[in-house]
């Protein structure tokens, strides 16, 4: 923590996104002054006014407050998103202020405090917010920085102590090699992100980067087959952490973990899908390994209640079943889509996706179509362009084409709900990492009303 004990005021360029809202959060609980700057009002910053984290809406520097312009106790935190022209941004650098990146600034958190690190390209905000969510439930001093928020606590940190910290470590612009992990799990390598690295192989070459960080007394958990050497976790096979003898009980997964030094029987676990189930598996031996009484382990597990927009059921009844889920990737939506069919075999599915990225569309659009082509029916949104600029030809019509699927359209925001009435599927699945996030309230609350 001596990093920072010169350091008063803290001011977040991107406040708003989950990764800076959770470091945010951390300055403020410890007694630092905090505001930062985003462009858009979202349930997220309005909880951050209501911790009372002042946030400015304009990218105006007259409005930054005078407290945050003295460079000497100062400390700007900025995410690699932030546009070129952010006037506040070019205002810090021009005075010769410190700045520092989200992932700088973890990793200095991090430095010094024994840690437990979970990467992938997919499952790690779900993993670390179990694993979080296992020590905190069995006594460990913890806290945890999550890439998304806990149901269990509706936010995305947790705070019980600094004797072990959980970080959710994210590949994107290699902000992870800025971590210090004593035990680390890398939960897939599936290529994503493709604008930062230019090639799979490069982001191959990231994650063993990762990997080379832990000292020779840590431990590295790897999914069964990927080209790592670690601990292997897996279900139904011959990873040194499996799960077997697994059925499904009202939705909720009953299973046993084998381990290399022992069997823990009759664990439960309600998030749907492999997927999470791999997850889980993930989170129980990082917490074995680092000690967790093995006993309480299962109770911890039952009780965790998931993480929004991770396979959220936003309404569940006989008639209709609203999901919520923030996949992004192919391989993600795959996912969903098995975990759909698992959890409510026999009934028609209705997807509606909003592409996140004209990059990650152009580099995925097959794959895409693939996976989308799955759902009895299929509307697509415009790309939400996010940090980008479009690309010529990439568009949700080029992407719609792809689709196999005869039962698709591309609809605006404003026609989602008609074409769920209109839909003869009662399971309605909506996915994205954009603003569909704030589209599914109005969903929810237009069919909860119906009801």
């Amino acid at each position: 923590m001596d990093h920072f004990k010169n350091i008063e005021n803290l001011y977040f360029i991107g406040i708003g996104g989950i990764g800076m809202s959770a470091l945010a959060r951390y300055f403020n609980s410890i007694g630092k002054h905090v505001a930062g700057y985003d462009k858009t009002s979202t349930v997220l910053t309005r909880e951050l006014e209501a911790e009372g984290i002042q946030v400015l809406y304009k990218d105006e520097i007259e409005l930054i407050p005078d407290v945050f312009k003295n460079k000497e106790n100062t400390l700007i935190v900025y995410t690699p998103a932030i546009p070129k022209d952010s006037k506040q941004h070019n205002y810090f650098i021009q005075k010769e202020f410190q700045l520092k990146k989200r992932a700088v600034v973890l990793g200095m958190i991090t430095q010094g405090v024994f840690t437990l690190a979970v990467a992938g390209t997919h499952g790690k905000t779900t993993t670390t917010a179990i694993l979080g969510h296992l020590l905190k439930e069995t006594g460990a001093k913890v806290t945890a920085f999550l890439g998304g928020i806990s149901e269990d606590i509706q936010s995305n940190l947790i705070l019980e102590g600094n004797e072990v910290m959980v970080v959710e470590a994210d590949e994107f612009d290699r902000s992870f090699l800025n971590l210090s992990p004593n035990i680390a799990a890398i939960t897939s390598m599936d290529a994503d992100h493709l604008d930062i690295y230019g090639s799979p192989e490069k982001l191959i070459e990231s994650f063993n980067d990762f990997a080379a960080l832990i000292p020779e007394n840590g431990t590295l958990f790897v999914k069964n087959g990927l080209p790592l050497k670690g601990s292997t976790i897996g279900i139904e096979d011959n990873a040194d952490y499996s799960a077997k003898n697994i059925t499904i009980k009202n939705g909720t997964y009953h299973f046993d973990l084998i381990t290399p030094t022992q069997i823990l029987e009759g664990l439960r676990f309600s998030l749907p899908g492999k997927h999470n189930l791999l997850n889980a598996i993930t989170a129980l031996a990082i917490a074995i390994h680092y000690g967790s009484p093995t006993n309480e382990l299962a109770r911890a597990l039952y009780s965790f209640k998931g993480v929004k927009r991770r396979f959220t059921y936003r309404l569940k009844t006989p008639d209709r079943v609203l999901i919520d889920d923030y996949a992004h990737h192919p391989a993600e939506i795959a996912a969903v889509h098995q975990a759909v069919r698992e959890m409510h075999p026999g009934k028609k599915v209705i997807a509606v996706f909003q592409p996140h990225l004209f990059s990650r569309t152009k580099d995925f659009a097959d794959e895409f179509a693939e996976s989308l082509s799955k759902f009895d029916e299929v509307r697509l949104l415009d790309i939400y362009p996010a940090r980008e600029l479009p690309i010529e030809g990439v568009t949700s019509e080029w992407l719609l084409e792809k689709i196999k699927n005869q039962n698709k359209k591309l609809i605006y925001k404003e026609q989602i709900i008609n074409e769920l009435n209109l839909s003869e599927s009662p399971v309605m699945v909506m996915m994205g990492a954009g603003d569909i996030g704030e589209e599914i309230i109005k969903v929810e609350k237009y069919f909860k009303n119906e009801n």
